[in-house]
């Protein structure tokens, strides 16, 4: 199978139709086929692209070449000199000429795409993750050593210089974290790599650890030494069997190799490592129920302040990262801070590990530079929405935002996510056609909340119950307009008053339905019509 190298977007508004967009489409495929690029470059229409004193506007990614005032007789140069030959047609750009060939976020974004260099998926599926001689052969270990050449100070100067920020969802910088834990007072100190991956529909932290299970290894010696900790735990969800068998033989090689232990490498350096499995729960994806997990105790979050990084396992100073996180670790001390900000954006450097499912012609896992937008991902890694169109897209699992297409064209990095009142999440995408029902949407996630709530604090355990039950009603058409009301009151409760941040997520699915698809959950209510044609409004929610 080939892979798509460009994607071309004619802009498709009323205006463009009546001026010859669809004659262009249709030169557009006929030149491709005559080049034999049909393959190669995915067309696509776009409605809602701007510059109407340009249109028809062609763009062609991944240069986000900008052509326009575009004519059907223009296509044959276009397709000849750009797709096929490699050069800029100068004299049908569209004006503007000073972003001629920009769209003014890809000044921020750096890095090629589709991505032909990855960083945490680097040796997965390339190397033997049973072996460590394997990894060493591969370059591992030797980011280890340039460590321990370095002062502790040095080392976590080099992660805050690289902008590394956390990708378990939070989005934390890295180095900050680790400098916190530096400078907290404890002669014992410990790290934990957050592996209780139970996110539905996330599974890019299991395959990093059965595929590289000694990236993470490394990273956590780093991190140790670095912030002055002997040992470290690795807490991976019962689940994960394969993860759990690979870690404890990495584990084991390493210790035979001398690389955990005492004295590592001559250095002075003593780091010891455990496997801990999860028995499954949710909640114990938050840092401090991990904790109280480890210790033996019940999964549910502690009360914060204090942090884990001045008062975190068995009441010491503790540093918690995510497996993508200190995947990333290694590649940083190796190549330098400069070499991974040449990935992604200025505000949100590297690359991010996603897990794309839905309404696609192709699912998995795919790694990409940071500020890569949904419209890419789908059309060139997600090979376009199967049957209908792209209605809306839910970030970071469970939790995570609904984002509607109207947001499809924004950077997925950090800065510009929170800007746009949207959240990025861990990196499970689920990508949605328009025969999703957002109503039903939500009650599914909220069933899950209901179900996975640790019951510790009354706004999670009775809101997220009592929103389920709204949701419920209203696809069997029984909701009340006064239920929205009720919505948002559950969701602003859940949001600021929960204890944990894990509760605060189940606001989210609420707050962006009422936010961004009001009209279809009035639909439901004023008319008794889901839009999508899923809810079956006479027949009883399903009991779980």
């Amino acid at each position: 199978m080939k892979i798509i190298r460009s994607m071309v977007l004619i802009s498709h508004d009323l205006l463009s139709i009546q001026q010859g967009a669809d004659r262009i489409e249709q030169v557009f495929r006929e030149e491709l086929h005559r080049y034999g690029l049909q393959d190669e470059v995915s067309l696509s229409l776009i409605e809602d692209i701007g510059r109407c004193f340009a249109l028809p506007l062609v763009i062609i990614y991944p240069e986000a070449v900008i052509y326009g005032p575009v004519t059907p007789q223009d296509v044959p140069l276009i397709v000849e000199e750009h797709l096929y030959k490699g050069r800029i047609v100068e004299e049908k750009l569209a004006p503007p000429y000073d972003l001629s060939g920009r769209i003014a976020w890809v000044y921020t974004r750096k890095g090629s795409l589709p991505a032909e260099n990855r960083i945490v998926l680097k040796n997965v599926g390339q190397i033997d993750p049973n072996s460590i001689e394997d990894y060493i052969a591969h370059d591992g270990y030797q980011a280890l050593g340039m460590a321990l050449e370095m002062d502790p100070e040095e080392v976590i100067n080099q992660i805050k210089a690289s902008g590394l920020q956390g990708r378990g969802g939070a989005g934390f910088p890295a180095g900050l974290k680790w400098s916190f834990v530096r400078k907290a007072y404890g002669h014992q100190k410990y790290v934990v790599c957050n592996a209780d991956e139970s996110e539905p529909g996330t599974f890019k932290d299991r395959l990093i650890l059965e595929g590289d299970p000694h990236r993470i290894i490394e990273g956590m010696l780093i991190a140790g030494y670095a912030v002055g900790a002997s040992e470290g735990y690795i807490y991976i969800r019962g689940e994960y069997q394969l993860a759990i068998d690979r870690m404890e033989n990495a584990i084991t090689q390493a210790k035979q190799l001398g690389l955990l232990g005492e004295d590592i490498m001559g250095s002075g350096f003593a780091f010891e490592l455990h496997v801990h499995t999860g028995a499954g729960a949710y909640i114990c994806g938050e840092e401090t129920a991990l904790i109280e997990s480890i210790e033996g105790k019940r999964g549910e979050p502690r009360s914060r302040p204090p942090y884990p990084t001045t008062e975190g396992l068995w009441g010491k100073p503790t540093l918690v990262n995510n497996v993508e996180t200190l995947a990333n670790i290694a590649p940083i001390i190796l190549n330098g801070p400069d070499w991974f900000r040449s990935f992604g954006t200025a505000s949100s450097p590297g690359t991010k590990v996603y897990t794309i499912l839905g309404n696609l012609n192709v699912t998995g896992l795919i790694e990409v530079p940071m500020g890569i937008t949904l419209r890419e991902i789908i059309t060139l890694y997600g090979k376009g929405i199967k049957n209908g169109y792209f209605k809306m897209a839910q970030t970071g699992g469970s939790g995570g935002s609904i984002i509607p297409s109207s947001l499809q064209d924004t950077p997925m990095d950090f800065a510009s996510f929170a800007k746009a009142g949207v959240a990025l999440g861990s990196g499970a995408l689920l990508i949605c056609n328009d025969e999703v029902c957002v109503v039903d949407l939500a009650r599914v996630l909220l069933n899950f909340f209901r179900k996975e709530c640790c019951g510790k604090c009354s706004p999670c355990r009775v809101g997220t119950e009592k929103a389920y039950q709204i949701l419920s009603a209203i696809c069997r058409g029984e909701g009340k307009m006064e239920d929205l009301e009720t919505l948002e009151q559950i969701s602003f409760q859940l949001n600021e008053l929960s204890n944990c941040g894990l509760g605060q997520t189940a606001a989210v699915p609420l707050r962006d339905m009422l936010k961004r698809f009001r009209d279809e959950v009035e639909a439901h209510i004023r008319l008794k019509v889901c839009p999508a044609g899923v809810c079956s409004l006479s027949i009883p929610a399903l009991v779980y």
